[in-house]
């Protein structure tokens, strides 16, 4: 299949294409400077790099998951790192829409004088500090305020 086809069919144009093979995702057949020609099998690898994107992986954790010829070497680990990232994010944002929800029907004189809207803010506030933290304590040079 060349190029064009394999972007008709998978839906990404063929500049994602090119990139997918410059990052060893996929491999075309053929000698390079050639119109680029892929496998049948192309097309199981791309929708394995989707499924993978859309669980949040990045290209490299997906490039490391797939053996030189394109199948799948599955990193357990990684997949449940992941799921439990994902399973939190969703706690995180059940609780917000929770909270929201109770705003807009809080029969409070002022949001500010509900007890649950107290907790809400303050639940916010140490999340958002908590990433903050979180994010210096990844970047070897940040500095401490």
């Amino acid at each position: 299949m060349d190029i064009a086809e394999v972007a008709k069919r998978a839906g990404v144009p063929a500049s994602t294409l090119r990139y997918y093979e410059k990052k060893g995702l996929i491999a075309s057949l053929g000698p390079e400077g050639a119109r680029r020609q892929f496998a049948a099998g192309v097309l199981d690898q791309l929708a394995l790099i989707a499924l993978g994107q859309a669980a949040g992986l990045s290209l490299d954790e997906i490039h490391s998951m797939l053996s030189p010829k394109g199948e799948p070497s599955i990193d357990r680990r990684l997949l449940v790192a992941k799921a439990d990232e994902i399973d939190q994010n969703i706690r995180h944002l059940r609780a917000m829409s929770r909270g929201l929800r109770h705003a807009a029907a809080c029969r409070a004189p002022s949001h500010l004088q509900c007890p649950t809207f107290q907790g809400l803010l303050k639940s916010a506030a140490s999340g958002a500090l908590d990433k903050q933290r979180q994010s210096r304590a990844l970047k070897p040079n940040a500095r401490k305020a």
